[in-house]
């Protein structure tokens, strides 16, 4: 794969339709174990934070390590003036925000190519090999280098022996021509790719494997993305409610499938800002868990009824779908199933703070008869 050359400080800006603020702390964790970086904190990505951010920076910052989100054209542009990067990551291209590009992915590509537009030309870029849509992001022209990762498809830096392990993600990496193991304190398949962009980059930058590894081990995650919550009798909550797109929202129905052992429950709310693709993303994503390993289905929000829509169209049995307007009853009626051995996912955008829902059940689990 080779050395990213590093000539003066890296500035690294990840963007993405899913898995930047996780993308970005794995990149962190992994950088602190060698320098004094600066990170954008939390998921304060807007171009307005950026430029907060530029001020902020100091020369004793070995590496600066950043998260640009998005939800016009021109946002990261603006990102891009503000702190030109020269390692770009671009996580994968989704549905997030699809309504503000006329309901068009190619519309959110385009927007996410800005990234490679407006970073330092001859720079780094990196790219998800197994993102069928990443394929329509603007890169002709581009300078730079580019790495891709993946898990499937073909790319400079592939994820071998992936596995669920005590209650993270261990998978394996060729570096310099040897097999080197990896764990993640954290579920789902989906969080291999973050990993990997974090493997390469800090690769290219010539950390050790050792550090690498120390270092994804030991990644903060942050509230309400796949938390499990153990809460006796061998239920377990997996609050994932910080936010919600198709993709995400599949991405967690896996983990569920995967980790629940007697009843499962997917807990699905609306998903906003997905414009004219609103019922499509929704009912796909009701088909979806149909066809996994889901007990019951429970939606929260009027537009999450087509959740149910979907996942009845594809046959799920009518009997084990509840449609809920209001968090109290969704909550009395996800108490009433807390039987032995039982998983729940929660899901759902930010603005509905679904994660309350995590909340009431961990209070109210030891009252339940």
């Amino acid at each position: 794969m080779g050395q990213i050359i590093k000539r003066q400080r890296p500035v690294i800006a990840v963007t993405g339709s899913a898995g930047k603020t996780t993308t970005k702390e794995m990149i962190a964790a992994v950088l602190q174990r060698r320098w004094k970086i600066f990170k954008s904190p939390r998921n304060n990505n807007a171009p307005s934070a950026t430029r907060r951010h530029a001020r902020m920076l100091r020369p004793f910052y070995r590496a600066v390590v950043l998260e640009y989100g998005m939800q016009f054209y021109g946002n990261i542009k603006r990102h891009c003036q503000y702190l030109q990067p020269s390692i770009g990551v671009i996580t994968n291209v989704g549905r997030a925000h699809v309504g503000n590009f006329g309901g068009r992915i190619s519309g959110v590509a385009k927007a996410k190519s800005e990234m490679i537009r407006y970073m330092k030309p001859s720079g780094t870029l990196l790219l998800n090999a197994d993102d069928p849509s990443s394929a329509l992001l603007h890169t002709k022209g581009f300078k730079g280098k580019i790495i891709t990762v993946g898990i499937r498809n073909k790319a400079d830096l592939k994820a071998t022996h992936v596995h669920y392990k005590n209650g993270g993600m261990s998978f394996k990496v060729e570096l310099d021509g040897a097999q080197h193991s990896f764990y993640i304190p954290i579920l789902g398949e989906h969080n291999i790719y973050n990993a990997l962009f974090a493997v390469a980059i800090a690769h290219g930058l010539g950390i050790s494997t050792q550090q690498i590894q120390v270092g994804l081990k030991t990644f903060e995650r942050s509230k309400s993305r796949l938390v499990v919550h153990r809460l006796g009798r061998n239920v377990k909550v997996i609050d994932d409610a910080y936010s919600s797109n198709p993709d995400a929202t599949k991405a967690a129905i896996d983990v569920l499938s995967t980790i629940g052992t007697n009843t499962r429950i997917a807990v699905l709310g609306s998903m906003l800002e997905l414009g004219k693709h609103t019922s499509k993303g929704h009912q796909e994503v009701g088909r979806y868990a149909a066809a996994k390993n889901v007990s019951h289905l429970y939606t929260l929000g009027g537009t999450a009824k087509q959740i149910a829509v979907g996942a009845r169209g594809a046959g799920f049995p009518a009997n084990r779908i509840k449609s809920f307007a209001s968090k109290q009853q969704l909550q009395k009626a996800l108490l009433r199933k807390l039987e032995p051995g039982t998983t729940i996912l929660i899901k759902g955008s930010n603005r509905l703070r679904m994660s309350s829902v995590a909340k009431y059940l961990k209070r109210n689990a030891g009252k339940r008869k």
